[in-house]
C-alpha cells in the first residue's frame, strides 16, 4: 500500500473524469442477460466493475475485450455457484436478484467490508417470490435459490436503492409480471432512473406510478451497444477542486443523462462558487464559498466532496437527508467527519448528515479513509484548502472508481509526495 502526502497547490487544466461506475455495472448485467451480444464501450474498468464482469462470466456470459470494448454474449445462463463480490457493493445487490432466476444455489460474498453491509431488505423482498434466501443475519454471504416467478413484492426504500435496482433488473427474465412497491423512503431515487433507461435501451420497460414500479415478466433483453457516459460522481473531486484554489474544466460531461450526481453543478453553484456550463465541459472557478444547506438523500455519493467543499465556506453548512451513508463503504457521516476534523476543520455528526461550521483555512494533517475510495479523494482535495500536508496510507483505493486520481490531479498542479 502507497503513502502519500497532499500538499494542495493552484489547479489549472482541463480534465476527463472516467466513466461511470453505476452505468459500467449495470451494462454489464443487461448485456450477460440479452440473448445475443452486446458491445459495451467507454466502461469504467475498476476493482468494483471488474468483480462485476467476474460474476457475469460465472453465470455464463461470454466476455471478450476489443480493443477497448467489452464484447459480451448472453442469453445461456446458469446459476454461477460462488460468486466472490470482493468489496462491490453493487455487484453483491445486483447480483443477487439476477440469481433468483436460476433454480440452483449462488453464494455470494466479498471482503471484510462488504460483508458488514446490509442485504437483509433485499433477500426479504426476494423471499416474497419464493426465492430461498439465507445469510448471517442479513449480512454477507447470502445464498439464494430460484426460480424467483415473479408477482407483487414490497420492500423497504429506505436502506440502498440498489435493492430496487436488483429486483427491476431480473424482473424481465421471469415467468410471471413483477409489481414492486417500496414502503417508506425511497433513497437514491436518481439510480432508479438511471435503472430504468437503461433497461428500455436494452429492450425491457419499468413504468413506475409513485412508490409502485410494474415491469412485464417474459420478455428478457435484447442485445445493445451501448457507451458509458462520464461519471458525475468522479467529476466531482476536480470541479470541486477548482472552486477551492484554481480553475478546472471537466470535459465529456452529459448535463441530459440521468445520473442524479450531475447536482454538483447545482450544489457549487448554490454554495457561491463561479460555473460555466459549456456544452459537454464544466469549468469552475475559484471563488468564496458560502455555507449552505444541502439534502444529500437523492446523492449520497457526493457527501465526502460536498462536505471538503463547504468545511472552509463563510458561516454554517447543513447537509441532511441521508441516513443510507451508515451503509456505504464506510460509514461515511463518521468517517467524513472524523476527517475533517482531523485536518482541523470543525464537523458535527448527525443521523443523516453533518453540521459544518466553516473555518477560512483548515491545517492538514494526518486521515484514516478505511480504505473507502470517495473519502480518500476527498482527502486529496482538501489540502488545497490546508496549511500543512494531508498525509494517508492506500491511496491506491482510488481504483475503485477513478483509476488514476492521483495522476490526473498531479497534471493540473495538486502537489504531491510518496512517503
Amino acid at each position: 500500500m502507497t503513502s502519500m502526502a497532499f500538499h494542495g497547490g493552484r489547479l489549472e487544466g482541463t480534465v476527463s473524469p472516467p466513466p461511470s461506475k453505476s452505468h459500467t455495472h449495470r451494462a454489464f448485467f443487461l448485456a450477460s442477460m440479452a440473448k445475443g451480444t452486446s458491445r459495451v464501450s467507454n466502461a469504467l474498468m475498476s476493482a468494483d466493475t471488474k468483480a462485476t464482469l467476474a460474476a457475469c462470466r460465472a453465470m455464463g456470459a461470454e466476455v471478450t475485450e476489443d480493443g477497448d470494448v467489452m464484447v459480451i454474449t448472453g442469453g445461456d445462463l446458469h446459476a454461477p455457484g460462488f460468486v466472490d463480490a470482493e468489496n462491490s457493493g453493487t455487484t453483491m445487490r445486483i447480483f443477487a436478484g439476477i440469481c433468483s432466476m436460476f433454480d440452483g444455489e449462488s453464494e455470494i460474498t466479498g471482503d471484510d467490508s462488504l460483508r458488514k453491509r446490509p442485504m437483509g431488505p433485499l433477500l426479504a423482498a426476494l423471499e416474497q417470490t419464493g426465492t430461498a434466501c439465507s445469510s448471517r443475519d442479513g449480512l454477507p454471504p447470502v445464498r439464494i435459490r430460484g426460480p424467483n416467478r415473479g408477482g407483487k413484492v414490497s420492500i423497504d426504500g429506505g436502506v440502498s436503492s440498489q435493492f430496487i435496482t436488483s429486483l427491476l433488473m431480473v424482473s424481465p427474465m421471469l415467468e410471471n409480471d413483477s409489481e414492486i412497491t417500496v414502503e417508506g423512503s425511497m433513497v437514491s431515487a436518481p439510480y432508479l432512473d438511471v435503472t430504468a433507461h437503461m433497461m428500455r435501451l436494452f429492450g425491457a420497460t419499468a413504468e413506475r406510478n409513485g412508490n409502485i414500479f410494474e415491469v412485464r415478466g417474459g420478455t428478457g433483453y435484447r442485445p445493445y451497444d451501448y457507451m458509458v457516459p462520464a461519471d458525475f460522481s468522479s467529476a466531482a473531486f476536480p470541479l470541486v477542486a477548482g472552486a477551492l484554489g484554481g480553475r478546472v474544466t471537466v470535459r465529456g460531461m452529459d448535463m441530459d443523462d440521468p445520473q442524479g450526481d450531475k447536482a454538483i453543478v447545482d450544489i457549487l453553484m448554490k454554495a457561491g462558487a463561479d460555473v460555466e456550463v459549456d456544452g459537454t465541459e464544466i469549468t469552475v472557478s475559484e471563488s468564496r464559498i458560502k455555507g449552505c444547506e444541502v439534502d444529500m438523500g437523492s446523492v449520497p455519493d457526493l457527501f465526502p466532496v460536498v462536505a471538503v467543499l463547504l468545511s472552509t465556506a463563510e458561516g454554517d453548512s447543513r447537509l441532511y437527508g441521508a441516513p443510507q451513508l451508515k451503509f456505504k463503504e464506510s460509514n461515511r457521516i463518521e468517517t467524513v467527519v472524523n476527517m475533517i476534523n482531523a485536518i482541523g476543520g470543525d464537523a458535527v455528526a448527525t443521523d443523516d448528515g453533518c453540521i459544518i461550521h466553516g473555518r477560512p483555512r483548515l491545517k492538514g494533517g494526518a486521515i484514516v479513509h478505511r480504505g473507502d475510495h470517495r473519502i480518500m479523494m476527498s482527502a486529496a482535495v482538501a489540502s488545497i484548502v490546508c496549511d500543512g500536508p494531508v498525509t494517508m496510507d492506500d491511496v491506491e483505493c482510488c481504483a475503485v472508481s477513478y483509476p488514476g486520481f492521483p495522476e490526473e490531479m498531479a497534471a493540473i498542479g495538486m502537489r504531491e509526495e510518496v512517503i
